[in-house]
């Protein structure tokens, strides 16, 4: 019997979600700004506690490890790595990119390729590009997008850009084969879909020295004087 909590913070949208042997059994979203840091303890708290099982229960906690927000980051991996060491519990990590590309997967009929974006400011993003059966064909990197970008899957394949950082984009890239889907969020629920079969593969993470994939460092800016 596998419980699994898993957890997004990664961007504005917090969610929770809690699998049982794979299976979806509760979800909670907050589309709400700021929202990580004063509501996702007691949102896990609800959640276990209406699916009818206590945090004794579970077997593990899944955790979305970026790249995304410093401080969305910051604050999920912390709970996570925290409810590990208080419940002596492995912790899984999972891609971002990679959890918003399985959600969209599950729906896409295509063989078009799929490039999950995280907004990562002005006309920069995080992305990666994976084929339908989710193999990953490009890596998580930051890219800043020009007309050129992503030419070379462009002029083979459609391409499905979507994610927070994809409507900046869409005036850029105006290829044919260019596809932009809206609305699409990281999801606590996909995470865990994912989680699981790390789970069954026991690829779990140092809970003492993990920490989020930020891809970039995060640097202190000084308030310019007026």
């Amino acid at each position: 019997m596998s419980l699994i909590l898993s957890i997004e913070t990664a961007t504005a949208v917090c969610s929770v979600a809690l699998h049982h042997n794979g299976q979806l059994i509760g979800t909670q979203t907050l589309y709400i700004e700021k929202s990580h840091s004063g509501l996702l303890a007691p949102v896990i708290d609800s959640l276990v506690k209406y699916c009818g099982f206590t945090l004794n229960d579970l077997s593990a906690v899944a955790v979305s490890e970026g790249p995304g927000s410093y401080t969305g980051l910051r604050i999920g991996v912390s709970t996570a790595k925290g409810l590990c060491f208080a419940l002596d519990i492995p912790l899984v990590a999972v891609n971002t990119l990679e959890a918003m590309a399985f959600g969209v997967n599950k729906y896409n009929r295509s063989e078009a390729l799929l490039c999950p974006m995280i907004d990562a400011r002005r006309m920069e993003v995080y992305c990666l590009i994976a084929t339908h059966n989710m193999e990953i064909v490009e890596h998580t990197k930051p890219e800043i997008i020009d007309t050129t970008s992503f030419e070379n899957f462009l002029l083979k394949s459609k391409v499905l850009f979507f994610g927070n950082g994809a409507a900046k984009c869409e005036e850029v890239i105006t290829s044919e084969n260019a596809l932009f889907i809206d609305n699409v969020y990281p999801d606590a629920s996909n995470v865990g879909f994912i989680a699981y079969r790390k789970y069954q593969e026991q690829k779990f993470e140092d809970v003492a020295y993990f920490e989020p994939f930020y891809l970039k460092e995060f640097r202190i800016t000084k308030p310019k004087a007026k």
